[in-house]
């Protein structure tokens, strides 16, 4: 298939990425809208997250991941996340991988979504390519009506979901128990034991994940000024 036929909805935020830069300059036609979800359409039901290191882990601890996710899938057949940049960050950024890696775990697993690390905006772009140069790409992606998410019960669950070793039906009942996120997360470790099929184990697991200072935070050895 000739580049010239090739054609990528691409989201206005992902400008400043370069690599819209990069398909024009291989002469891919591209499309800038605003997406709702995702942030390249590379065929009719292929839609691309692209994520870097950081920004992957930050949305893992901040609940966002899971519910993109859920918001890919519900919205196209074939969602993929494209994990960019050195993967040795995550050794440098988590305090414990195997949170990290868990979460992988469910993107893949549950979600059924691959996720694929390229090291650089240039790799990503040629994944890109790669992925519009498929036969099922002869169509041309199209763009969809998708309403922005405002499923509030939906976003507080993802928020509890990131949590380890928590699932949909235990993040439930942690909601049906405390009411809200920000009161389940305040709860302590004796009221965590009591949600049904929690237990005491995975509660101090929640409680030293939450509890734990990030390596992202900087102490601060400036004095203060006594005035």
């Amino acid at each position: 298939m000739k580049i010239e036929n090739l054609r990528i909805v691409v989201d206005e935020r992902e400008k400043k990425s370069g690599i819209p830069d990069l398909l024009r300059a291989v002469g891919i036609n591209l499309e800038i809208k605003t997406l709702p979800v995702g942030d390249y359409i590379v065929a009719p039901e292929t839609i691309v997250e692209r994520k870097s290191v950081s920004d992957l882990i930050s949305s893992i601890f901040d609940g966002r991941l899971f519910d993109q996710c859920s918001r890919l899938k519900e919205h196209f057949a074939h969602p993929v996340i494209l994990m960019e940049g050195n993967v040795e960050e995550i050794e440098q950024i988590v305090e414990n991988p195997l949170v990290f890696y868990g979460a992988m775990s469910t993107v893949a697993i549950d979600f059924k979504i691959p996720i694929i690390p390229t090291p650089s905006a240039t790799h990503t772009a040629k994944m890109l390519v790669s992925m519009c140069s498929r036969k099922e790409s002869l169509r041309g992606p199209f763009l969809k009506k998708i309403k922005k998410s405002d499923d509030l019960s939906r976003q507080q669950l993802s928020v509890l979901c990131s949590l380890p070793g928590i699932g949909e039906k235990l993040a439930t009942r942690m909601l049906a128990k405390f009411g809200s996120p920000s009161k389940t997360l305040n709860a302590s470790l004796a009221d965590l034991a009591k949600v049904e099929g929690l237990g005491e184990a995975r509660a101090k697991k929640i409680k030293q994940m939450l509890d734990q200072q990030s390596k992202l935070h900087k102490e601060s050895n400036q004095k203060t000024l006594d005035l």
